[in-house]
């Protein structure tokens, strides 16, 4: 069985290009549109890793984390930021609040082949 990837972002067009390069390396991927999306989806199932933008409408990517972490399956799952913000205080809020990781937009789809292999 494939691993599993949530992938979350608001604007469509990011969404399916990372779904894409996910796809392509063989994951099974899940999107959602915002955070309040995703955390309906993440209690439905648990999925083996989560991709998330910051920047989104009704739940920002941080706030996502932070519910994410609340959830008792949700421990054990990397959760990567994925944003065109990159500053060390958004960072470290992200990390407070259990993020894995973050990567900075644009991404090259290799480098995110690679840090998702090392979570999963």
């Amino acid at each position: 069985m494939s691993k599993s990837i949530l992938v979350v972002d608001d604007t469509r067009s990011m969404r399916k290009m990372v779904a894409a390069v996910l796809q392509g390396a063989g994951y099974e991927v899940a999107e959602a549109g915002d955070g309040v999306e995703a955390l309906e989806l993440a209690r439905e199932r648990v999925y083996d890793l989560v991709v998330t933008d910051h920047n989104m409408p009704r739940m920002d990517g941080v706030t996502l984390v932070r519910e994410l972490r609340s959830l008792p399956n949700y421990d054990p799952v990397a959760l990567i930021v994925l944003s065109t913000e990159v500053s060390p205080e958004l960072k470290q809020k992200g990390r407070d609040a259990g993020a894995s990781g973050w990567m900075a937009k644009p991404f090259d789809p290799q480098r995110m082949l690679d840090i998702v292999g090392k979570f999963i």
